[in-house]
């Protein structure tokens, strides 16, 4: 599947919203060496459309991890889990940042947190 064009004013938009910040890991885009990427929330392939509302702000890691997935299982309830939504959810009320380490604090951080193997180390770098 062909990758959507985003305009250059969406993607100001979209980064102008999250404040440059990655919206998963909340990592500035200055305190890395890579661009940061436009991500669609829930992917194209999945019947996700490039508008504001379906895109986030996101480091290379963070973007690359989750893919195209919507969710996982959690372990502990063998239930299926959608990630983190930024246009959803609240950071603070689903992850606790404690000095350097991202801690999950809901369901949906957990398995935000394991398959984003960004959020998964739960190191700031």
């Amino acid at each position: 599947m062909p990758r959507p064009y985003i305009s250059l004013e969406l993607r100001r938009l979209v980064a102008n919203r999250a404040d440059w910040l990655c919206e998963y890991c909340q990592v500035a885009e200055v305190d890395r060496s890579s661009a940061y990427q436009i991500d669609h929330i829930v992917s194209v392939k999945h019947g996700g459309a490039t508008i504001a509302d379906n895109l986030a702000y996101s480091c290379i890691f963070c973007n690359l991890d989750k893919g195209t997935d919507l969710g996982s299982i959690n372990w502990r309830t063998g239930e299926l889990v959608r990630f983190f939504n930024p246009r959803r959810d609240f950071w603070g009320e689903h992850f606790r940042l404690n000095e350097v380490v991202i801690q999950p604090q809901t369901d949906i951080a957990e398995v935000t947190v394991r398959v984003e193997k960004k959020l998964r180390n739960a190191q700031l770098c």
